[in-house]
């Protein structure tokens, strides 16, 4: 059964809950530009399930300093967690794996489309050079996406 919380609703609180009964949550319109270009905030939603087997690369959401984050695990040491946004050029977040609510299964576009994250290995080697990438991707848009 899938459960729709918006991203920004105060039912974010059952999340844990949810997805600890393993109910699939499906968070709409996630807010934000940090994971552009592969979650487009405001436009996107994201299916979620049970954090089992987390792994550098997963897309997860997570509260650190009770802030929601849908982010990318960059690293792992311990039961320590660090995330950072795919469109961030640099900042990340640290906390307790405990925090980390869910991972992303599915991106969900307004058409309905579904596809699999995939695990941002070049894209986070592409950091240096990622500044670049995403003002063509956002000027692509601008001009061709409606």
């Amino acid at each position: 059964m899938e459960r729709t919380i918006s991203y920004d609703d105060s039912n974010l609180t059952q999340v844990p809950r949810l997805l600890a009964e393993g109910k699939v949550v499906i968070l709409k319109r996630v807010k934000g530009i940090s994971m552009l270009p592969f979650i487009r905030g405001g436009v996107d939603s994201v299916k979620l399930r049970k954090v089992e087997g987390l792994k550098v690369g997963n897309i997860v959401l997570a509260i650190f300093n009770g802030r929601p984050l849908v982010h990318r695990v960059i690293a792992i040491e311990g039961n320590r967690v660090t995330l950072m946004g795919d469109g961030n050029l640099e900042g990340t977040e640290q906390g307790d794996i405990s925090e980390v609510l869910g991972i992303v299964d599915e991106i969900i576009t307004p058409s309905g489309r579904c596809r699999k994250p995939g695990n941002g290995r070049l894209w986070y080697r592409l950091l240096p050079v990622r500044k670049y990438l995403l003002k063509v991707y956002k000027k692509w848009n601008k001009l061709f996406v409606k």
